[in-house]
């Protein structure tokens, strides 16, 4: 079963997403990608995965353009730019799903303030993933 997690810069959620739900269910094949992506995977976000003990500095973001040849069976969109963008893949999809989080890159504050946004997010993501896992695949079995 193929799950691609979408979001807008391909930086921070959807990789702590595709991630994440990766190593809850390895059985699924999870990619994630963007629709305006950033340079690199967020510097937080790889130091917010590495406490939980996954290790996400290989990442690159990657356009969701990439993907349009390949049908997935569930299209996560993780932010609410992405899910306005989400008609623009046209590649099949069995089921769309918008599970929104807030976006930890523009958090304000110290930097123990901003990273603590990563933290939060980061736990937002693996409890709702965990919801979709057991939801919607676990069910499906």
């Amino acid at each position: 079963m193929k799950v691609l997690v979408l979001c807008t810069g391909n930086s921070c959620r959807s990789q702590m997403g595709e991630a994440i739900l990766r190593d809850i269910n390895p059985e699924l094949e999870v990619v994630s990608a963007g629709t305006n992506i950033a340079d690199q995977v967020h510097p937080l976000a790889i130091k917010a995965m590495a406490e939980i003990g996954i290790d996400i500095s290989s990442h690159r973001p990657k356009m969701v353009d990439e993907f349009l040849d390949e049908g997935v069976d569930f299209l996560i969109s993780v932010c609410g730019g992405a899910k306005d963008a989400c008609p623009a893949f046209l590649g099949p999809v069995g089921t769309r799903l918008h599970i929104g989080f807030d976006d930890p890159a523009y958090a304000e504050g110290t930097e123990e303030e901003i990273f603590d946004v990563f933290r939060r997010v980061r736990d937002e993501i693996r409890r709702d993933f965990a919801k979709f896992n057991e939801e919607y695949i676990l069910k499906k079995a």
